[in-house]
């Protein structure tokens, strides 16, 4: 979840096993990009919307292995966490290419999966399943919504953050349900997190998650400045 991501207890981890995976998607990212130009528009949807296929697939297939391998508890294992959940779902934008569903997730992923690339939360390190899906999913998202940047020249508009905001509600929403039909506490939104964190300077609950909502409007504002700097018009393709 977005304003769960900010108010994470993670540390910023200078090390190969953090820099090396980021290293590799760039260097994936800049040559897929480039190869992507020389392509027509459809094949460059299909390379996309593959990419996107295989990030599906590693949740799914992660998913499927803990529950064969561990205590699977729906209580706190389900991916509904929100880089989990569009890992499994992000195969529907590329595939049905909404203009409205990049105005969502452009912010969700910038916002929430770019920090989880800067401050990695990994239980277990290199060269566990935890690890590589962890990595896939994360630098995956990123290099989807910058694909669409790049390659398909889609930008936000002022009222997509709202549109971004009000979706992110419907998600708190949903997240509240679920948590009251199986007693959980999925995105920490009936206590904080046992663990130091950010949350524990925003108050006491329900105090906490108000006031973490309202840290989201700026930082989707922040994400779209460079947008509206750079050009002021929106140019869909499809």
């Amino acid at each position: 979840m977005v304003y769960l991501l900010l108010a994470s207890d993670r540390v910023l981890i200078l090390s190969s096993e953090h820099l090396l995976p980021i290293g590799m998607a760039l260097v994936f990212s800049v040559l897929i990009m480039h190869y992507a130009k020389s392509l027509t528009l459809k094949k460059q949807q299909f390379l996309v919307h593959v990419v996107a296929v295989l990030i599906s697939l590693v949740v799914v297939v992660f998913h499927g292995y803990k529950m064969l391998t561990t205590t699977y508890q729906i209580q706190t294992d389900l991916p509904l966490y929100l880089c989990s959940l569009l890992g499994i779902l992000i195969p529907i934008f590329t595939y049905f290419k909404r203009y409205w569903m990049f105005e969502i997730l452009v912010f969700w992923i910038i916002a929430g999966t770019l920090q989880g690339v800067i401050t990695p939360d990994i239980s277990v390190g290199f060269p566990s399943f935890d690890y590589f899906r962890y990595w896939i999913v994360h630098l995956g998202l990123l290099f989807i919504i910058f694909y669409h940047i790049y390659i398909f020249k889609l930008k936000p508009r002022l009222k997509s953050v709202v549109k971004s905001f009000l979706a992110l509600q419907v998600y708190i929403a949903l997240m509240f349900l679920i948590n009251k039909l199986l007693n959980a506490n999925y995105c920490y939104l009936n206590k904080k997190p046992e663990s130091a964190s950010l949350l524990d300077y925003f108050g006491e609950w329900p105090i906490y998650i108000i006031t973490a909502q309202l840290i989201v409007i700026p930082f989707f504002l922040l994400i779209y400045l460079p947008f509206y700097l750079a050009n002021k018009n929106v140019k869909r393709i499809f």
